[in-house]
């Protein structure tokens, strides 16, 4: 069975919640104030396109292609990206509510989080090396074995970080956040 190919179309005000959909492929697409909340959309390319002030709480993307995606002003509650295809996987996000999603395990390289809320997101055994992570809520955010390599915290807020179990070579964080570097010493910042 051949793959649907949506090329160039926008996508406005279309409800997918609790739909499968499975083997489309969407080229350059834009998705404006759609509903995909508890969808599952297994196997399917979305390939340079833009979710824009859309509902993907909980959506499903099961050996799905994300290449080139960014979402802008949507709410992603508890979506697992890691469960997406590792080739040319990459991501941006802004404005967005990102809280309890996972990317453990994802090559990251140079991905932008920008105005965001990432509560409780697990980054456990990923690549970010690159990344900005700007005016970013990271509370209670889940860094275990990440390559954190000049990594961009200046602007972010919220986080605790192991230095002895990440990579943080290079990665750079404002006076106020170094806090978030020392919780697990127990020692007292005035």
């Amino acid at each position: 069975m051949e793959a649907l190919i949506h090329d160039n179309k926008v996508f406005e005000d279309i409800t997918y919640a609790k739909k499968l959909i499975r083997g489309r492929e969407f080229q350059s697409c834009t998705f404006k104030k759609c509903d995909f909340s508890n969808s599952n959309f297994p196997h399917n390319k979305f390939l340079d396109c833009v979710f824009d002030g859309c509902n993907l709480s909980m959506m499903k993307f099961y050996g799905s292609t994300l290449s080139n995606v960014e979402f802008k002003n949507c709410k992603i509650l508890g979506v697992n990206f890691s469960e997406c295809q590792d080739f040319l996987f990459s991501v941006e996000f802004d404005s967005c509510i990102l809280d309890y999603a996972s990317f453990m395990g994802k090559k990251m390289v140079k991905t932008r989080f920008a105005h965001s809320s990432l509560k409780e997101v697990s980054f456990s055994n990923t690549n970010l090396n690159g990344s900005v992570f700007d005016d970013t809520n990271l509370e209670d955010a889940v860094f275990n074995r990440t390559d954190l390599t000049s990594v961009n915290f200046t602007t972010a807020y919220n986080y605790t970080m192991d230095p002895e179990l990440n990579i943080l070579k290079k990665a750079s964080f404002s006076t106020q956040g170094i806090a978030g570097l020392l919780v697990k010493y127990g020692i007292k910042i005035v």
